[in-house]
């Protein structure tokens, strides 16, 4: 019998959270699905034969409730388990959901060992119901089925008959077990002993409908065998049990294979590299290695061409890995050779031992690429595809497997994050830097809830008058231990974790707001301009244009006094989609510009349909500005070309005074930089504001 697999579907459209709790529930075992939505959920769940739903309840267009109204109308809680996942200050959307017959609940950020034990549970209440179904004809087959060993334990005499082939399967003889209960009990591995008793004790408490259970049982040769133990108690009038009895089955060959592809699965591989680390703390010269591959682009392959076919290329991989290494590395299955295993998903392994030179575990990583390079033959199509490698070579401070193996996923993600299709070896600098990329990320989610972040403002000065025309809206974090941070040392995994949108949206109300202060403030300051730069991420929201349009209402800041930076690398992802975007922007009066104009890849036939009133000239342009340099060059160049467009121009980076006549000579018409004020806050601008600018007495000079 091989053990079912259960297979879990996440509907989110937060890309990164989907991914990242599909691929950790995967390693422990799940067949995982995602879905960035919650269209055709139904024919999905029935398609995919989907037995576990974790539904995000904040989704556009389809929220998490809706769509759990429509499944209920199809399953009922027994036949598919929803969990919802939520924000902690969502209590009404919970008792909603629990309402409309959600199983469970899961609040962000997710505690992943509490998720895996309420979907273990209701997984676990889901084969219940299935088995009492089916609790007769499987007794009946029990005991009729000469390959299972049978037991039946008298439960008020405490003895236990134990079949002849019961007996066989751990290597005794009919004589060499009595019939006492302990015979059983003291065989079973001491890490799963304790569970089975509970499992015994909750069916004959009535508390389950049915004992089954899957343990490892000790043979006579010394090695564990994993077997499927599955009873079903007689109980007298008052329900007191008198009988128990049922049947054991050595299900080793399927608990430690990966049913799809043949290789051991991750509790073999766990259980060869402990065995591994343990022989090599005996053995200080023996050398091994971990090799960690995730397949790049598996997930394209899969969502547009069908599971099946994801299925076909995992199987093909897999028979590639075994042929390419040389043998003494590659026999897999169940032999004491066994090196290549499947750990779920498109994650693969192979355990290098008894390596004679450290080089020899990049060897067979740039076999293992080569292997894989040419083309797959899937659904009369070629398949190309790629892999990313990690390597841990065998360490003394290696206590268990899943320390060495963690690292060696570190180093393949670090690989991955250097372009793919390559290897990377670990070492102690790549867990720091990884260690300190999860505290940035744990400590940006507390600054959201507790304001740490601040809004700096920087002016964009007339080049002609020397007179403030707006500010560029900078975000600054006021970290409690580092003290104040620029975006560099954060904006990448905010922009990763996606916490961009809700960081971005309050840069923007900010700057709003605080325009709208010092535009009130004097007739002086009524024309003042804040730029606001606009993430990719917010780019692409369905409701940007609406809440925009909201906000403007609310604080009742005239829409031309706000003008919204887009970077090139945004708008051409999708060019015809951007000028659409841009367009609805547009039409609410609110201005627009493109950022750091000239180091992406605009194209100049796209340029003019976008409805821009701004270019921004990078600073890196500027700061190579001399006479005869080229960042003077592309100025020349940019500068009547954003003319005959109606375009205005913004330097960005003026930091000298030869910058800034240059500048003028050409016509630029607004500049920014550390000549004119370095980005100040925002009751540094207010004083700057009523005072003289210094700037201005050059300007009037000249």
């Amino acid at each position: 019998m091989k053990p079912q697999t259960n297979r879990l579907l996440i509907v989110d459209d937060n890309e990164m959270n989907r991914d990242m709790l599909a691929r950790r529930l995967a390693r422990k075992g799940y067949d995982v699905l995602v879905a960035n939505g919650a269209h055709d959920l139904v024919e999905n769940v029935k398609q995919d034969g989907i037995d576990l739903v974790l539904l995000d309840i904040e989704m556009p267009e389809i929220t998490g409730l809706d769509a759990l109204r429509i499944l209920r109308k199809v399953y009922s809680a027994a036949d598919l388990p929803v969990i919802m996942v939520t924000a902690k200050n969502q209590s009404e959307d919970i008792i909603t959901a629990l309402d409309l017959g959600a199983n469970d609940y899961l609040t962000k950020p997710i505690d992943f060992p509490v998720a895996v034990a309420r979907i273990t549970t209701q997984l676990a209440h889901k084969r219940a119901q299935e088995a009492l179904k089916e609790s007769e004809e499987r007794y009946a087959l029990a005991a009729l089925g000469s390959n299972d060993g049978l037991w039946d334990w008298n439960i008020p005499e405490n003895e236990v008959h134990f079949s002849a082939r019961w007996k066989s399967m751990l290597g005794f003889q009919e004589n060499e077990i009595s019939n006492k209960p302990e015979e059983w009990f003291d065989r079973i591995h001491d890490a799963d002993r304790a569970r089975v008793k509970n499992e015994i004790t909750a069916h004959q408490n009535g508390t389950t409908p049915h004992f089954e259970s899957e343990h490892r049982m000790l043979h006579h040769d010394g090695t564990f065998r994993w077997m499927l133990s599955r009873g079903l108690a007689i109980r007298d009038q008052s329900g007191r049990p008198l009988r128990m009895a049922g049947s054991q089955t050595d299900i080793t060959q399927a608990k430690v294979s990966d049913p799809l592809t043949g290789l051991p699965n991750r509790l073999l591989f766990i259980d060869r590299l402990n065995r591994l680390i343990k022989y090599s703390k005996r053995r200080k010269n023996h050398s091994f290695a971990v090799v960690f591959m995730d397949l790049d682009g598996f997930k394209m392959i899969n969502d547009s061409m069908g599971h099946m076919v994801g299925d076909q290329l995992l199987v093909g991989v897999a028979e590639r890995l075994e042929k390419c290494l040389r043998a003494t590395d590659t026999l897999a299955r169940l032999r004491d050779t066994y090196t290549v295993a499947r750990l779920g998903g498109d994650e693969f392994t192979v355990l290098l031992d008894d390596l004679k030179d450290p080089n020899d575990a990049k060897i067979a990583a740039d076999r293992l690429m080569k292997a894989l390079k040419p083309p797959f033959l899937l659904a009369g199509k070629e398949v190309y595809t790629s892999v990313s490698i990690g390597i841990a070579q065998s360490n003394p401070v290696y206590e268990g497997p899943d320390e060495m193996l963690r690292d060696a996923d570190t180093a393949m993600y670090h690989a991955k994050s250097l372009g793919k299709g390559r290897y990377e070896v670990f070492d102690a600098k790549m867990r720091a830097s990884v260690m300190a990329r999860l505290q940035l990320e744990t400590d940006l989610r507390h600054a959201l809830e507790r304001r740490e972040f601040r809004n700096f403002y920087q002016p964009i000065v007339n080049l002609a008058s020397g007179e403030i025309a707006g500010f560029e809206a900078l975000l600054r974090w006021q970290h409690p231990a580092r003290g104040l941070l620029g975006p560099i040392e954060f904006i990448g995994v905010v922009e990763e974790t996606g916490l961009i949108r809700e960081l971005g949206w309050w840069n923007l109300s900010e700057a709003c707001r605080q325009i709208g202060e010092w535009r009130a403030a004097s007739p002086a300051n009524a024309n003042l301009i804040i730029s606001v730069n606009l993430s990719a991420k917010q780019f692409l929201q369905p409701n940007l244009v609406a809440d925009i349009a909201n906000l403007l209402r609310e604080i009742k800041l005239p829409p031309d006094a706000l003008k919204l930076e887009i970077t090139e690398s945004t708008v051409m992802k999708d060019p015809s989609g951007a000028v659409e975007m841009l367009q609805q922007i547009k039409s609410l009066g609110v201005r627009l510009a493109i950022d750091d104009f000239g180091t992406g890849y605009s194209s100049l036939s796209y340029l003019h349909r976008f409805p821009l009133d701004t270019l921004k000239i990078d600073r890196s342009f500027i700061s190579s500005m001399d006479d005869d340099g080229d960042g003077m060059e592309i100025a020349r160049t940019i500068l009547p070309m954003a003319k005959n467009l109606r375009l205005d121009v913004v330097a960005e980076g003026v930091e000298t005074s030869e910058q800034f006549e240059l500048l003028k000579k050409y016509d630029c018409a607004f500049g920014q930089g550390y000549y004119f004020s370095r980005p100040l806050s925002a009751d540094g601008i207010t004083t700057l504001l009523k005072g003289d600018l210094a700037w201005q007495g050059f300007v009037q000079a000249k």
